[in-house]
């Protein structure tokens, strides 16, 4: 079923007054692809009565007041997306789509729209239960942080919004155990997953800098991102105060992470895998092409690119769903109406990333001084794409299915890594995942940008795509790598993009394409760089881009169109095979 948006179905339920009521910047899409839907279909499985009022019109009351007061709580999410990055672009002009609005023109999602909820909801239910944060802008904006669009440090957004309670991470378990407490009119001040406002630090929390030290001095602020940064993981982690005006901003450490049967049981409850009937009638919703029969097979990515944001919310560990689970999920749209067996998307933040982890990572926890991946692979780590090939090959079998795509990102240098089974999990990919184009992700090709990036070397690059390109050839087929590239990232001049776009030239043959101009989000160690124009780890000083004139031009530099054939005869070869030695450094010790 579809849960409740309106009192008609609230009365076909017999539901007199519903417990939970989530508030969401996204339209509501039922699939386990829209956080809102996975948190409230947690909240129905575990005995709670739901309804969500999803992009609620901030012009009239009628929206937010349609499904009563909730008996328990407010729950409240700007959407799958931060609303100031949903909103504007890197150069800060106005997005005039989105794709998770019906009708696709951008029109209902207001700018800072948690802040924007909350206060709808207190201005028309006064002194009403209390009113939790959650989804990616919370969870990123819940210590202070940079935020770009202002050009300047802000509180917690738990402070600026004047919620009661800021869940973080993904929630799937905080939110239960949160609705539990209320039932039982206890407070919820223990729950891992969660931030709090007290008048008081809290004994044996770390505490970081404040936000007027932050303010004060950048690298008071560069001080308090590493400590933030450094206790985001269960095993290792510890809760967190900062001093914000008079009032202490309390985190406590973060939820531990599902089991793999518990992440099964939240695939296995029932989506009906569409737009809710309310919202379809108002117009097309173009994310739901891309989602609707998507598959999502793990969470988390160890990756950690610093422009990123994905280490500090989903978690740096990578936990996976069963193989039985996801072929069952597949399974069942043989019965869903629109479905022409086509998977658009069998993956995670990191598709390759499935089925494996550092044995040493599950017992201790995350290192502190070494990333997983970075301009090489930790030797601790051992990738193994086995699994991902076997679970690929029983959804490949299923009778109903005609293709299978793996849309999401590809790490190529776990790729080359594995020795054992890469070539074959690439020639799987080759020969039955791809169709035309594989996307990889690069980011650019300078070493000194690339260190900033957290990204391997180019030549990993190149190996991979001698790799690709001879796999095709075997097979038959003419599919190419398509590559996304930032510009104006921490660190990047003008020349730093001409030498990029003749590397693109020469060695990838191409003129890009899909190349976006840096977005400081917040809680990114780029975003850090951006603001404070200082290496985070030496201190040392970098150049930052800040004129939006000339970013645009860093980007144009890339996209302009040039004779690639005399790229290739006339210019020199810059593959360059020096390595940067070990693993970068991460976190400021």
């Amino acid at each position: 079923m579809f849960i409740p948006t309106t009192k008609k179905e609230l009365k076909e339920l017999g539901w007199q007054q519903l417990d939970v009521i989530l508030v969401s910047g996204d339209t509501y899409i039922d699939t386990p692809y829209n956080g809102i839907a996975i948190v409230g279909k947690i909240l129905i499985n575990a005995g709670y009565r739901v309804g969500i009022i999803a992009q609620p019109d901030l012009s009239s009351d009628d929206d937010i007041t349609r499904l009563g007061e909730p008996l328990l709580f407010w729950g409240v999410s700007a959407g799958l997306v931060d609303s100031m990055v949903a909103n504007y672009t890197a150069t800060k002009k106005f997005r005039k789509q989105d794709d998770f609005t019906p009708g696709v023109t951008n029109s209902r999602r207001p700018d800072r729209a948690s802040i924007k909820y909350i206060n709808h909801i207190r201005k028309n239910f006064k002194n009403t239960v209390p009113i939790v944060l959650g989804g990616i802008e919370a969870s990123l904006r819940r210590v202070v942080h940079y935020d770009y669009w202002s050009n300047k440090l802000r509180k917690s957004l738990l402070f600026d919004a004047k919620a009661d309670i800021l869940v973080y991470g993904m929630a799937e378990k905080t939110i239960v155990e949160l609705a539990d407490t209320y039932k039982r009119g206890d407070s919820p001040e223990s729950i891992q997953g969660l931030c709090y406002i007290a008048k008081e630090p809290k004994e044996g929390y770390i505490e970081l800098p404040s936000f007027d030290e932050c303010k004060a001095d950048k690298r008071q602020f560069i001080n308090s991102f590493h400590q933030f940064y450094n206790n985001n993981e269960p095993i290792i982690s510890k809760g967190l105060c900062q001093l914000q005006d008079s009032r202490w901003l309390i985190q406590n450490p973060p939820q531990d992470y599902m089991s793999e049967e518990q992440i099964d049981q939240v695939y296995n409850l029932k989506y009906e895998r569409d737009v809710h009937p309310y919202y379809k009638a108002q117009g097309e919703v173009k994310a739901l092409q891309t989602i609707q029969f998507s598959v999502t097979t793990h969470h988390g990515c160890y990756g950690e690119c610093n422009f990123c944001a994905i280490s500090v919310h989903q978690g740096r560990t990578i936990r996976s769903r069963s193989q039985e689970s996801i072929v069952s999920e597949i399974d069942a749209f043989k019965k869903h109406k629109d479905f022409k067996g086509i998977i658009n998307d069998v993956g995670g933040a990191t598709a390759n990333m499935y089925g494996y982890e550092c044995n040493k990572k599950m017992k201790s926890g995350v290192c502190l001084d070494i990333a997983c991946t970075s301009s090489t692979v930790c030797p601790v780590l051992k990738p193994d794409h086995k699994p991902q090939i076997d679970m690929l090959k029983k959804i490949r079998e299923l009778p109903h299915i005609r293709k299978v795509f793996v849309n999401s990102g590809i790490r190529y240098d776990l790729i080359n890594e594995d020795k054992k089974y890469g070539q074959s999990y690439l020639k799987t990919l080759v020969d039955h995942h791809i169709s035309g184009q594989m996307k990889v992700a690069p980011e650019h090709t300078e070493d000194k940008i690339l260190k900033l990036m957290g990204k391997p070397d180019k030549e990993t690059l190149i190996n991979f795509k001698k790799n690709f390109d001879d796999l095709n050839k075997k097979s038959g087929k003419k599919q190419f790598l398509t590559y996304y590239l930032i510009a104006a990232h921490p660190g990047s001049q003008m020349d730093d993009m001409r030498s990029l776009k003749s590397f693109a030239n020469r060695e990838l043959q191409l003129n890009p394409e899909q190349v976006q101009v840096f977005i400081p989000t917040p809680s990114t160690y780029s975003t850090l760089m951006y603001y404070t124009e200082l290496d985070p780890w030496s201190r040392k000083p970098i150049f930052v881009e800040k004129d939006q004139g000339r970013k645009q031009e860093q980007k144009d530099i890339v996209t302009q169109k040039s004779d690639i054939s005399k790229a290739r005869r006339y210019g020199a070869n810059d593959n360059s095979k020096n390595k940067y030695g070990s693993q970068q450094k991460r976190r400021g010790r």
